[in-house]
């Protein structure tokens, strides 16, 4: 199967900033401002990482029900485990992200693993993320599986009571404080009648031209609950050192994704800062399902995703973990961060970042599923084909993309003018900055 792989991923940081109080007072207001939909989201977390409005508190022990979000917390020296009841038709996502306090130490190989268990002991899945060679702080998101419609698989079909662990990788070079965590569990019907049972073995790979045109404001979001809504076009944006920006497009049956992220450069600063530019991608369940990072001579620099394969069901039976993550239509999420030691050499920022977003493929139908998706339009799109669950129509109260959109451009056009003044100054500092 192939999806997730176990494997260490590697990653970059985030940290905290100090900013200056006129501007920091529009920032606080905006971020405390309604989000797209209504709902106010939290942004006091560790590290500033915005948690879902109204996040349950769960201790080590405690049961996670599908479709609620937890908050919770990991200590350095121990595993916290948790319980998941499933039934023997459903496959579940468990995401687990972990937010270091703010102005932890931490080593490239230090980050979190998520493990899945059987009532045997058996293990179902093994997933990590870690810092990676930048070793700034940033949230780390990992994902813990049970599958149920793997051809040939005999281990973890049961129903029952299943164990979630949650650990550091590396916990004796990891600081001592707590991390917080934030929790999902999702789970997928088995489809209503059998399907392909192998993976797409041609599409598409040739790299599309990037997109030209006037790039339109949008500031990204603090965490998963209130990433900022994007489709195709070319987005600008601003990014402090240590910040992580958080963006969703909609992803349908069929359509296929190419993102790219191009930072400015640091007002004539001169120094490096190794992988400074990340950008990653996370699937509906919010799976990695690839990133790229670049380090920062203060030129301008640019990183783009690999070319991706059209999202499809059976995508989950590909070897390689990218594909396999392809999975599901839903909201996919673009993660852009700026390593913290940026500041060291080039200043506080922040620094003009422009995304383009371009969707390929052609939608089409999704799967029919035996049952519905817990929580209920995980796997649906604004305006898109979406999975019908149980034959019928998946498609009920969905909203047009644009006026998604729409009701992000007010904040993000308003904290981009506030960002305007705050970086002329920085840059005009930053100038002044030498590091070797």
């Amino acid at each position: 199967m192939g999806w997730p792989s176990g494997a260490l991923r590697t990653g970059v940081l985030r940290t905290g900033v100090r900013v200056r109080p006129v501007v920091g007072a529009v920032l606080l207001g905006l971020a405390s401002a309604a989000v797209p939909g209504g709902e106010a989201v939290a942004v006091s977390g560790p590290g500033g990482y915005g948690f879902a409005p109204g996040a349950r508190p769960v201790a080590g022990g405690g049961a996670l029900a599908p479709g609620t979000t937890y908050r919770g917390s990991l200590p350095r020296d121990r595993a916290v485990h948790y319980r998941l009841d499933l039934d023997a038709a459903s496959a579940a996502y468990v995401s687990v992200t972990a937010v270091p306090a703010s102005g932890a130490e931490v080593t490239a190989v230090d980050g979190v693993r998520v493990s899945v268990r059987d009532a045997d002991g058996g293990t179902c899945s093994s997933d990590s993320a870690i810092f990676g060679a930048a070793r700034s702080l940033r949230p780390l998101t990992a994902l813990g599986t049970r599958e149920a419609a793997v051809p040939g698989g005999t281990r973890c079909r049961a129903a029952g009571a299943y164990d979630v662990t949650v650990e550091r990788t590396r916990p004796e070079d990891s600081p001592p404080g707590d991390w917080a965590l934030e929790l999902l569990a999702v789970t997928e019907p088995r489809p209503a009648s059998p399907g392909p049972t192998e993976a797409p073995d041609a599409w598409d790979s040739a790299s599309p031209a990037p997109l030209d045109g006037a790039p339109q404001p949008r500031h990204g979001g603090t965490g998963f609950a209130d990433a900022t809504p994007l489709d195709e076009g070319v987005w600008r944006d601003a990014v402090r050192p240590g910040e992580t920006l958080f963006y969703r497009v909609p992803l349908d049956w069929g359509r296929q994704l190419h993102a790219t992220a191009e930072l400015d450069g640091a007002g004539g600063a001169t120094g490096y800062t190794s992988g400074a530019l990340r950008l990653a991608l996370h699937n509906p369940v919010r799976a990695e399902v690839d990133d790229v990072g670049r380090g920062w001579t203060g030129r301008p620099v640019s990183v783009g995703l690999a070319p991706l394969p059209p999202v499809a069901y059976a995508n989950r039976y590909a070897r390689g973990g990218h594909v396999g993550a392809l999975r599901f239509a839903g909201s996919y999420y673009l993660v852009v961060h700026l390593a913290g030691r940026a500041a060291e050499d080039f200043g506080p920022g922040p620094y003009g970042l422009t995304l383009r977003v371009r969707l390929g493929g052609t939608a089409r139908s999704g799967p029919a599923y035996a049952g519905e998706p817990v929580p209920a339009g995980v796997f649906t799109v604004p305006g898109g084909g979406g999975a019908v669950a149980g034959g019928g129509d998946a498609g009920g109260g969905r909203v047009p993309m644009a006026a998604v959109a729409a009701g992000g451009l007010g904040t993000g056009t308003l904290l981009l003018v506030g960002l305007g003044a705050w970086t002329l100054a920085a840059r005009r500092g930053a100038g002044r900055v030498r590091r070797g």
